[in-house]
């Protein structure tokens, strides 16, 4: 089993964010992290958290680092029982407010993989993306994270953004490669409504083959791409959770969770939250909607699609693309060599 905890503030908005965080509710977060305390009390119940349940934990955002270590203690004590003994505990961070104090404080409590939201070394690109740091920041927080013990270290990359040239690219890369990591993140910018770049549609510029050689570049650095955005010489496991359809609880304002065929929706407004943390939405899922997810999860990642899954109709279509070499087949499970035609493959086999 998975958990997530969803932290929703941000020292500053993100031109292309459209996540639920806010930059002027600073003054909720003890409020907010004892409405986590809640939340978690009713979802162990719900889900039947036993000892040693839970494999890995991701806490997101938002920005995590700008809660006190202090503030995620209460947290930990809760969770401490039910956590497997060799847990993957991440937190994401950013470079201006991961400072050495706080990286400290999350290494004592448990966290053992961190993962810098970078974007970019160019300082051009990071102001166009309205980020809060600069590249030199970046830099330090990583060789920081380093010397207080953390052996797995992730950072992320933005693509496919309006200026982005193989030199800018090859740059972030150089930089990346540098630093002591064994995760990395790359991710094609998206327009999305309620952003700054929604009225600006032209700051995003995907270039397939741009794109492909982003992708080959980085496992000619020997990060193995295992799901479409994520490559490392480590795979995380609470990614891999995912696509191999474990449940997880989805801990705070926004989150999201899944037990067997129903998912579960935690208020996006931060004020009603923490009035009420425990007042959630569900829906059930159709064994046809979990096959779908199943299948378009697979194509993306190293996870594959089982061949019990499919029906007649979808196994010849499968078939055919194992012909074309679009797929090959191995131990019962179709796997994807171009994790780029993901979606159309899916649409194709379904």
């Amino acid at each position: 089993m998975l958990l997530y905890i969803h932290i929703p503030f941000c020292d500053s908005k993100c031109s292309y964010c459209a996540f639920n965080s806010y930059v002027d509710k600073f003054h909720l977060k003890k409020d907010y992290m004892k409405a986590l305390e809640v939340q978690l009390s009713q979802e162990i119940k719900r889900f039947n958290v036993n000892k040693k349940d839970i494999e890995s934990i991701f806490i997101g955002g938002g920005t995590p680092s700008t809660i006190s270590p202090k503030l995620y203690a209460p947290l930990f004590k809760i969770l401490k029982p039910f956590l497997k003994s060799d847990a993957e505990i991440t937190s994401e961070a950013n470079p201006n407010s991961a400072t050495y104090e706080w990286l400290s404080g999350m290494f004592e409590l448990g966290v053992n993989r961190i993962s810098f939201g970078v974007q970019s070394f160019n300082e051009n690109k990071l102001k166009l993306l309205n980020r809060s740091h600069n590249s030199q920041q970046a830099k330090d927080s990583i060789l920081n994270a380093h010397k207080i013990g953390f052996k797995n270290i992730s950072l992320d990359l933005i693509y496919a953004t309006f200026g982005d040239t193989k030199e800018l690219l090859n740059n972030d890369l150089i930089q990346a490669f540098k630093l002591p990591i064994n995760h990395l993140s790359a991710y094609a910018l998206t327009i999305e409504e309620g952003t700054t770049f929604e009225s600006k549609p032209q700051m995003s510029k995907e270039k397939i083959k741009l794109t492909s050689w982003l992708f080959k570049s980085i496992s000619n650095n020997g990060f193995e791409q295992y799901e479409i955005s994520n490559f490392g010489s480590y795979k995380s496991e609470h990614n891999l959770g995912y696509w191999h359809y474990k449940d997880y609880i989805g801990l705070g304002s926004g989150a999201v969770g899944k037990l067997k065929n129903e998912r579960f929706y935690p208020t996006s407004n931060i004020d009603n939250y923490i009035l009420n943390p425990n007042t959630i939405d569900s829906e059930l899922l159709s064994e046809d909607e979990i096959k779908m997810e199943k299948i378009f999860l697979g194509l993306r990642s190293c996870v594959g699609i089982k061949k019990e899954i499919l029906d007649k109709k979808e196994l010849k279509r499968a078939g055919l693309l194992v012909v074309e070499k679009k797929l090959y087949f191995k131990n019962d499970t179709f796997y994807n060599y171009d994790f780029l035609l993901a979606d159309e493959i899916a649409l194709f086999i379904s």
